[in-house]
C-alpha cells in the first residue's frame, strides 16, 4: 500500500509514521509512505498557496491553482491512480467500516487542508470526503493521520497477531469488552473470576456479554447497526431496562 499527503507542512507526518507498530509496518515493508509540499506548486516568490475569501468574512482560504495543479502531478506519477480523500465537516463520517473499505485501496492521497478551508471548487479533484468527527482543527494533518493509522491496523502483519484487529471495539459494531492483567487482585480491585478460570468457551460468552453491556452503558447509538441476535438484543433491552429502573430510583 502507497499512502501519500499533500500538505503545506509536510515534516508533520514522519515523526509518527515512523514510530510503534506505524515504524514497525513501514519497515517491514507493508506501506511506503511519501509527503508532498503544497508550495512546491506554487509560482510566486513568496511560495502562496491562501487568499482571502470572495464576500469578506475571516480567515484565508486554500487557493485552488496549486491544489490542482499538484493533485493532478501526484496522479501522474505511478502506474495506479491515487484514490484521493479530502477532510471537510461536509464529509462522511470516518469510522471503522470506512477504516476497512480504505484498507483494500493500493494507493491514497490525503489532501490537508489548512487555515479557514479549501476553495470550494477543489473538491472536484476528491474520490471521497471524510469528517473524522464534530469538532474543529487546525488542519487536515492529524485526521490524515488518524484515517492512516486506523488502515494501516488493518493490513494483514501490522499487528503481529492475525486475529489483533478483528477483536477490537467496532470491528462487529460493539465497543471492546474489558480486559485486565497482572495483579490479579490491585488495591482491594480483583479481576472477574472468569478470566481467571481457562475455560475459553464460558470466557468467551463473558466477554460477548460484557462488550454488550458496554456498549449499551457507554454507546448505545451503535446497538442499532449492530450484528445482534434476537437473544442478544433482549438481553440489552433488560439490560436497559433495569439501568433506567435503577437511575429513576425504583430498584
Amino acid at each position: 500500500m502507497r499512502l501519500e499527503a499533500l500538505s503545506v507542512f509536510p515534516e508533520l507526518f514522519e515523526p509518527y509514521l515512523s514510530t510503534s507498530i506505524m515504524g514497525r509496518a513501514r519497515k517491514a515493508g507493508l506501506f511506503e509512505f511519501v509527503a508532498h509540499d503544497l508550495r512546491d506548486w506554487t509560482h510566486d516568490r513568496h511560495r502562496t498557496v491562501d487568499d482571502a475569501p470572495f464576500g469578506g468574512g475571516q480567515g484565508m482560504l486554500m487557493k485552488p491553482e496549486p491544489l490542482f495543479e499538484a493533485v493532478r502531478a501526484i496522479e501522474s506519477q505511478g502506474r495506479e491512480k491515487p484514490y484521493v480523500v479530502f477532510f471537510s465537516p461536509c464529509g462522511h463520517r470516518f469510522d471503522q467500516g470506512v477504516a476497512q473499505r480504505l484498507a483494500t485501496k493500493e494507493r491514497m492521497l490525503f489532501v490537508c487542508g489548512r487555515y479557514e478551508g479549501v476553495d470550494e471548487r477543489a473538491y472536484e479533484l476528491a474520490d471521497e470526503v471524510l469528517c473524522v468527527g464534530d469538532y474543529v482543527l487546525t488542519g487536515g494533518e492529524l485526521p490524515a493521520l488518524t484515517v492512516m493509522d486506523a488502515v494501516v491496523r488493518l493490513i494483514p502483519g501490522a499487528l503481529g497477531d492475525e486475529n489483533s484487529a478483528y477483536d477490537e471495539s467496532f470491528t462487529d459494531g460493539l465497543l471492546e469488552y474489558e480486559q485486565y492483567t497482572r495483579p490479579a487482585e490491585f488495591e482491594g480491585r480483583g479481576v472477574p473470576e472468569i478470566l481467571l478460570s481457562g475455560d475459553h468457551a464460558r470466557i468467551a460468552a463473558w466477554r460477548r456479554r460484557n462488550a454488550l453491556e458496554r456498549t449499551a452503558l457507554w454507546r448505545p447509538d451503535l446497538l442499532a447497526g449492530a450484528d445482534l441476535t434476537p437473544e442478544e438484543r433482549a438481553f440489552v433491552e433488560d439490560f436497559l431496562s433495569v439501568r433506567r429502573s435503577k437511575e429513576d430510583g425504583r430498584v
